[in-house]
């Protein structure tokens, strides 16, 4: 199943392996397909990434149960809340990671573009390609990496509703989601029972945590993507509901000029 961020100009070869994996591994569940990925799919070529918001705990203690040093690459788009980064703490220290890598934008772009820090709320596209999209891909490119592991879910936006376990980008970079078929009830059971602590914001009313200035907190019904770039139905016409890092390249290709 492949959502709507696959290029289809792809290489032919990527997409039979993404169909390959499918099917060998659709019956595993998120433990075995994480041990397989890391230990035989993609050896010594794969990374988690990570914002270190609500539910992500979870995922990284599953991946350093299997190799603390794994590379867990942080989005530090330097506007993230100030419990965000004691929660980094205090997650590396508690799983014992070996290998958390802090991607921080170009200074010289945010020097050009974004003198002011204000950009998130009259370009808000430019300023998630400035500060997710392009420090992720250069991340990506420095370390080698073939497969980045991902904690996204079906049940989180209409965009992911349709998506599987394996998905590969237009820069022929393979997409592994261990939670997609996984709902709330189930990522709640799986913190109590592996007793890990929810970012602090969690229990301010914040149920997806990203940037400071885009994210605010939902009332108890409300959706937890609900409370991410807010602002930006009065901009677009209609509420944004991803940084990039997650859409193809022709999608996000005019996001930096």
């Amino acid at each position: 199943m492949l959502d709507n961020f696959i290029n289809t100009e792809i290489d032919k070869k990527a997409l039979a392996r993404v169909q390959r994996m499918e099917a060998f591994y659709s019956g595993f569940d998120a433990e075995q397909l994480i041990k397989t990925v890391i230990n035989q799919e993609f050896k010594n070529e794969v990374a988690l990434f990570s914002s270190f918001g609500a539910h992500s705990a979870l995922l990284i203690d599953m991946v350093a149960e299997v190799n603390p040093k794994t590379p867990i690459l942080f989005l530090d788009t330097e506007k993230h809340f100030a419990k965000t980064y004691e929660y980094v703490e205090q997650i590396t220290k508690k799983l014992c990671l070996k290998n958390v890598h802090f991607l921080k934008p170009d200074p010289k772009l945010v020097k050009n573009t974004d003198p002011n820090g204000e950009l998130w709320s009259i370009q808000p596209n430019r300023c998630c390609w400035m500060r997710k999209v392009e420090p992720l891909q250069r991340a990506i490119k420095e370390l080698g990496i073939k497969a980045l592991i991902t904690g996204r879910k079906r049940y989180q936006t209409s965009e992911r509703n349709d998506m599987g376990y394996f998905q590969v980008d237009a820069d022929g970079i393979f997409r592994i989601n261990p939670l997609a078929f996984w709902d709330k009830d189930k990522i709640a059971k799986e913190f109590k029972f592996r007793q890990l602590p929810q970012h602090p914001l969690v229990a301010e009313g914040y149920k997806s945590i990203g940037c400071e200035p885009c994210t605010i907190p939902v009332g108890e019904n409300g959706d937890e993507r609900d409370g991410r770039w807010a602002h930006t139905a009065d901009l677009y016409g209609e509420q944004k509901s991803e940084c990039g890092i997650h859409l193809d390249e022709k999608t996000t290709s005019d996001w930096s000029v």
